[in-house]
């Protein structure tokens, strides 16, 4: 009888045990139901943002707070972001660049894939999972546009870059700093390549011994450019400074000092597929007002965006250029230091840029800052064979820092010079070569022969559009059996 009641102590304590344990790991088991569905084991790495604003029309208001969203309509809570979704940030722009806003959340919910799920997926992930939510203002209500699915990166931060043209992108900056654009696509969003890859060369002096080669020849002066069209056709962005006026008149063909270069130089600069010429120059008007006007007219109706000279009837200033690149807008201006004391007509006191008046050249650089995402200054300027700047070169090159230029390349000295990168006092960087040399010439000094390719990258960073690599790669000029070639050095 004693070893019975013993037994059934033992037995009595052993169950309350188990019940106990039993209530203990169900209590721990739903604590941590509750914890893992209320987000509480997401990343440490997180920035949980609160904020409030409005949307371009005023009138929604959305309150980002303990990561959940509310929209306003007119001081009324029309719309809360979705139970079972934890919000990192939220903002309002034109994803889809259908003019008007919507409202974009970077979030995370478990699961990586939506209700429409692909077919193959026969079962999802019950981890959670970063998302990119876009929801359309439609009247007095918020609807779900786009539901993304798992992103695939760890997203740090999500921002618009906020500008209308040519069109809005969001970026997405991961754990490492880097960012990347995406744009809207129809359905969804795709990532650009934000990396654009510049060439610039210098002087094009087509003197006689080389247009007289290139007409007796047929014409043809693709000749100037067999060793680089590669590196041409690798580039977003090629381009040269044509020095001299084109013309279509042979007698207007002329060499040092009142240069006429025949047309079919230009001709070659665009079956080169260059995409930009600088001709703001000394001998911009060796040609008067028609060899201006001949030359724009010619690069304008063949693609080629042209700097710094403007013909008879564009009569309204055009400071700068805009050219785009991967939804990046890069705005060009090109500047000379005089043209050999040739008058600029007065009725068209714009025919050719020039480097004068600091005020006004100060505010082409800010209406150029705002236009564009990156500005980058052509300056024809300097003493000829010297190998360092001049006070004038230094002068400008503080003006042009000072105004927030991006980069600036200089031509005219005829031979090489030092390039650096300058920053002022807020830390804005701005990369100068001082001169590139000649591209082609047929000048005798032997420091003319010397020129250089300026080679730089633009990418989009933590910090906005900067220069992510540059180069000055030297070329020299050969000249065999009457044929003038450029080469890069050995």
């Amino acid at each position: 009888m004693h070893g019975n009641k013993t037994l059934k102590e033992f037995l009595k304590r052993f169950w309350r045990k188990i019940l106990i344990l039993t209530m203990a790991l169900t209590s721990a088991a739903v604590i941590l139901f509750l914890l893992w569905n209320s987000g509480a084991f997401l990343p440490r790495w997180i920035s949980w943002e609160n904020s409030a604003g409005y949307d371009a029309s005023g009138k929604y208001r959305l309150i980002l707070s303990k990561k959940s969203v509310s929209v306003a309509y007119e001081d009324n809570i029309i719309w809360t972001s979705p139970d079972g979704v934890k919000v990192q940030k939220a903002l309002s722009c034109d994803a889809d660049n259908d003019g008007q806003d919507e409202l974009v959340l970077l979030c995370w919910k478990k699961g990586r894939f939506g209700k429409a799920r692909p077919i193959w997926v026969e079962q999802d992930e019950r981890s959670w999972s970063q998302h990119i939510f876009v929801y359309e203002y439609t009247s007095d209500e918020v609807k779900p546009k786009w539901l993304s699915s798992y992103i695939g990166q760890d997203v740090l931060d999500l921002a618009s870059n906020q500008k209308s043209a040519p069109y809005s992108r969001l970026w997405l900056t991961d754990l490492e700093g880097s960012v990347s654009s995406w744009v809207w696509d129809s359905w969804g969003f795709t990532m650009e390549d934000t990396d654009i890859s510049f060439v610039a060369f210098g002087d094009l002096l087509a003197h006689e011994p080389i247009y007289r080669y290139g007409l007796n020849n047929g014409g043809d002066f693709d000749f100037l450019f067999e060793n680089v069209k590669d590196v041409i056709a690798d580039s977003d962005v090629a381009i040269i400074n044509q020095e001299t006026p084109l013309t279509n008149q042979p007698s207007m063909y002329s060499d040092y000092p009142r240069f006429g270069t025949p047309v079919q130089v230009g001709e070659a600069i665009v079956n080169a597929d260059f995409d930009v010429v600088t001709c703001a120059t000394n001998h911009a008007l060796d040609r008067g007002a028609e060899g201006v006007s001949f030359t724009k007219t010619f690069f304008d109706n063949n693609g080629v965006t042209c700097l710094g000279i403007q013909s008879e009837e564009e009569e309204e200033y055009q400071p700068y250029q805009i050219i785009t690149r991967n939804g990046i807008r890069f705005a060009m201006l090109n500047y000379t230091y005089g043209t050999n004391g040739l008058p600029i007509p007065d009725e068209n006191p714009y025919m050719v840029h020039l480097l004068d008046n600091e005020e006004k050249i100060r505010g082409d650089i800010a209406e150029a800052k705002n236009a564009a995402d990156f500005v980058i200054v052509f300056a024809h300027w300097g003493t000829e064979y010297i190998e360092e700047p001049d006070d004038f070169q230094k002068k400008w090159t503080q003006v042009f820092l000072d105004s927030g230029v991006d980069i600036l390349i200089g031509t005219h000295p005829h031979i090489l010079q030092p390039y650096e990168v300058l920053t002022d006092d807020s830390g804005h960087g701005m990369l100068v070569y001082y001169s590139l040399g000649n591209f082609i010439s047929a000048q005798p000094e032997k420091s003319c022969v010397k020129g250089g390719m300026a080679t730089f990258t633009v990418s989009l960073t933590s910090v906005g559009y900067s220069i992510t690599e540059y180069d000055l790669i030297p070329l020299s000029i050969t000249w065999q059996e009457g044929k003038y070639t450029v080469d890069f050095v050995r």
